[in-house]
């Protein structure tokens, strides 16, 4: 489906393991999911025509559907669930609701919860036989798949009390299972006195709320093998709950949670994921459907975020109440036909990387316009239909939506939903870079490139290891002031959890180091290239004074941008149209060697228990991640126009594609320059190349004198050999010659066979010479025997040099000497006797 949500039918099989075939098929309109098991067997009912209640289980690794039992009396299914052998099936039941009808259970029950031997179907046991509603849950630990001699079953009690049943089974007459000491089951009391609670069948964790002091408290209990439970934490939340009302959410589906007087129409959901993630979403009851309100609590980044939307218009037949989905590394708000959220909870400080579209959106009308149940594990229920689906977001239209959106926020939450969910990055990644070539110039809150480079730099180490979304840059934003359309925000700080173990393993570990970040790291740790910035610039500038620290240093530094550049070219399966990594470029070798060098000390610094190999090949992943992004970014500008590198020449009028190519490649330098980051060896000379081609004279000076533009000496090399001595020419050469530093300055004169280029070098040599010389007596260096004109500075000026050449012959032998023109070494000459003589 063309959707934001992609929605797939998750019960398919019409085909019972007793060869009923099409009996699930005929009794299609009246079945109803009644439960989903850890293993995602899902449990369901349906009546034949004579009311009889048939329970069936369809079976996720076979995809066949299985009888399980049935009730020869017209019942409502409040609750079932099944033991993971199959062997044991847990419901509670009450009349069902037809007038005349006389009372079929217990006398004076309202509700009959049993327990059935099903393997084969022989006992029934009365659990309980209450005046209230009972939910039944099996408990499925880690545990090895060889079948358990014992079971466990949690029973929740509309009289708001939780216990623990333990059963062990024995295999009688071969494979017969039947409960031992049926009649004396042990149980415990587990909670009590509970508003709310929420079954995670993925994790097999419960979670509570009970009121203290008319405080809302919320609880998680860890259930492990063998009767082994925990009480994980404890968390204030600041919501108002009634100790009258009584909510149950993923305790199997019947219609009695949706009774007021059960429901009180608050919707309240806990939702976890790999990363340590903890959020409660929380929506109050509503007063008026023009405005609805809803918060959500990141227990793992230590604040909530409560949001206000005003309903444009309001249709009470659309639906009765928000919906909450869980989506990994996103949760999604969902009021059909009204507005969807999609919450960002790995970085949920900027709303601007969350998505909201209000009901004038197109996506909205493709939405499901019926509520939506979240279950674990991507399931979602449709509690209309009783179908249940499996809900992911769809990479595609995320992609397709990226191009039509007009807001700069729905622009930067899409690219980085869209990234999150990257199953195939290096096509994902091409059709990104597609769309940011032709909106180059789209987003005026941030710069397209530069998002686009940290993000997927960011999510293609991010799996490698926890703790990364604390160490390494998400966006190129620290903040966002813009509003968001139809919604207004308000951040608060939160109490965190205080967890009751002191061991932790998995998920409980991931969110303890939450926690612990939230306490005390502040500032945050992320890194960024200021260092480098720094160490980067005293380098150049001790080039430039020819006082470089340690051989050795630098030696390491360049060592660590050859593995760098090497991995990149490792990875780049095609041959590049862009002429990159052809020249050593050691300024960017010696920026791209000082950031794998900061980072690896940043990331070992802080990340504890990781070997020191692996953070430096993430590292060296990292920064090779960046240069390619850069790279793909160039050779999808140059196929799209249809460049090659041999059509580069000076000599030729610049084409309308090299001017976009150009565009590009000044954008990515804008992009890379603010933040500090490496560029490909060759880009400069490339872009250079490109600005000499693209640019009046002028404006190239202009773009070299703010440093747009840099003279590379592999770019000055080739304009100085492949342009003619034309007056225009000579007139760029000489404009460019005189913005070199003065050791290449040196080096390209000796290729341009001019006379500007004779005189420069002939001033070097006459500077040179004269550096250290010490002046000696006027009757000691006068001899006029070897006088050759009769113009005595002149005279007294060559002396002085020759005297200096033939004192060490091969300390100051000239250089350069064939583009030497003897006319301007006497002009040198005249120039420097003056100004020693102070004339």
């Amino acid at each position: 489906m063309n959707m934001v949500l992609r929605v797939e039918n998750y019960l398919k099989s019409t085909t019972s393991s007793t060869g009923e075939t099409g009996v699930l098929e005929n009794n299609y309109e009246c079945l109803r999911v009644l439960n989903v098991e850890r293993n995602r067997n899902i449990i369901y009912t349906y009546k034949d025509n004579k009311g009889n209640v048939f329970f069936g289980l369809y079976d996720y690794q076979t995809k066949q559907n299985e009888h399980l039992y049935t009730f020869e009396k017209d019942l409502q299914v409040v609750s079932c669930s099944v033991n993971k052998e199959k062997t044991l099936l847990a419901t509670s039941l009450v009349q069902a609701a037809k007038e005349g009808r006389s009372n079929e259970l217990q006398p004076g029950s309202k509700c009959l919860t049993l327990l059935v031997e099903i393997h084969p179907i022989n006992n029934v046991k009365v659990l309980k036989a209450v005046d209230s509603y009972i939910w039944v849950q099996f408990l499925y630990p880690h545990v090895e798949s060889c079948p358990q001699p014992k079971n466990h079953l949690l029973l929740l009690s509309e009289e708001k009390y939780i216990e623990q049943f333990h059963i062990q089974v024995v295999q009688e007459d071969g494979n017969r299972v039947v409960i031992k000491n049926s009649g004396h089951l042990p149980r415990e009391r587990i909670a009590e006195d509970f508003v709310w609670a929420q079954w995670d069948m993925s994790e097999q964790r419960l979670y509570y709320i009970d009121l203290k002091k008319s405080r809302s408290v919320l609880k998680c209990i860890q259930f492990y093998a063998e009767e082994h439970f925990n009480l994980m934490f404890e968390a204030p939340l600041d919501i108002s709950l009634s100790d009258s009302g009584f909510k149950l959410v993923n305790f199997g589906y019947s219609d009695l949670q949706d009774k007021e007087e059960l429901s009180e129409h608050l919707t309240l959901c806990v939702f976890t994921n790999h990363t340590g993630s903890l959020c409660v979403c929380y929506c109050p009851n509503f007063d008026s459907w023009e405005q609805i309100t809803y918060s959500v609590f990141y227990f793992h980044k230590g604040h909530s975020k409560t949001f206000t939307t005003t309903l444009g218009s309001v249709d009470s037949h659309v639906t009765k109440g928000i919906t909450f989905l869980n989506l990994d590394y996103y949760v999604a708000v969902y009021l059909p036909g009204h507005f969807f959220h999609l919450l960002n909870i790995q970085h949920p400080d900027l709303i601007c990387h969350s998505l909201f579209l209000t009901e004038n959106s197109e996506v909205i009308d493709m939405l499901p316009h019926s509520p939506l149940q979240s279950l674990s594990g991507s399931l979602v229920l449709d509690s209309r239909s009783g179908k249940l689906y499996r809900v992911l977001l769809n990479q595609s239209y995320l992609v397709e939506f990226l191009r039509s959106a007009r807001l700069d926020c729905e622009r930067m939450a899409l690219l980085h939903c869209a990234l999150s969910h990257g199953r195939d990055p290096r096509r994902l990644e091409a059709k990104i870079i597609q769309w940011i070539s032709e909106n180059i110039s789209a987003c005026h809150s941030f710069d397209l490139i530069q998002e686009f480079i940290i993000a997927s730099s960011y999510w293609s180490i991010y799996p490698e290891t926890s703790n990364m979304d604390k160490l390494l840059p998400y966006s190129s934003l620290l903040t966002w002031d813009t509003e968001i359309p139809g919604i207004t925000l308000v951040t608060e700080e939160i109490p965190l959890p205080l967890m009751k173990v002191h061991s932790f393993k998995g998920y409980w570990e991931k969110l303890n180091s939450n926690l612990e970040y939230v306490k005390y790291s502040k500032p945050h740790l992320h890194y960024n290239n200021s260092v480098v910035r720094r160490e980067w610039h005293n380098l150049i500038s001790e080039e430039k004074t020819g006082k470089r620290r340690s051989t050795v240093y630098v030696r390491n530094i360049l060592d660590n941008a050859i593995k760098v550049i090497s991995n990149v070219e490792a990875k780049n399966l095609e041959p590049r149209l862009t002429p990159l990594f052809q020249e050593e470029d050691t300024h960017q070798q010696l920026l791209i060697g000082l950031m794998v060098s900061e980072l690896r000390e940043h990331l070992l610094r802080h990340l504890q228990g990781v070997e020191k190999r692996k953070i430096e090949q993430m590292v060296l992943d990292y920064v090779s991640k960046l240069l390619d992004l850069i790279c793909q970014i160039l050779e999808a500008s140059w196929r799209k126009h249809n460049l090659h590198p041999w059509a580069l020449h000076f000599n030729r009028q610049a084409s309308a594609a090299e001017f976009a190519v150009f565009h590009i490649m000044t954008r990515i330098l804008e992009a890379t320059n603010t933040l500090f980051l490496p560029l490909p060896p060759g880009f400069h000379t490339l872009h250079m190349i490109l600005g000499v081609r693209c640019l009046p004279l002028h404006n190239l000076l202009h773009y070299i004198d703010h440093g747009v533009l840099l003279l590379t000496e592999a770019a000055v090399t080739r304009l100085m050999k492949d342009l003619d001595n034309t007056e225009k020419n000579e007139k760029l050469k000489f404009s460019i010659i005189m913005r070199l530093p003065p050791l290449t300055g040196q080096k390209i004169c000796r290729l341009w066979d001019h006379p500007v280029s004779s005189n420069i070098i002939s001033r070097n040599h006459v500077k040179r010479l004269l550096q250290n010389y010490n002046k000696q007596p006027w009757s000691s260096v006068m001899d006029k025997s070897s006088f050759s004109v009769e113009f005595l500075p002149l005279n007294y000026f060559i002396h002085i040099l020759t005297d200096i050449e033939s004192s060490n012959p091969a300390l100051y032998a000239f250089e350069g000497h064939d583009n030497v023109d003897a006319k301007f070494v006497e002009e040198a000459a005249l120039k420097h006797t003056a100004m020693l003589l102070g004339l």
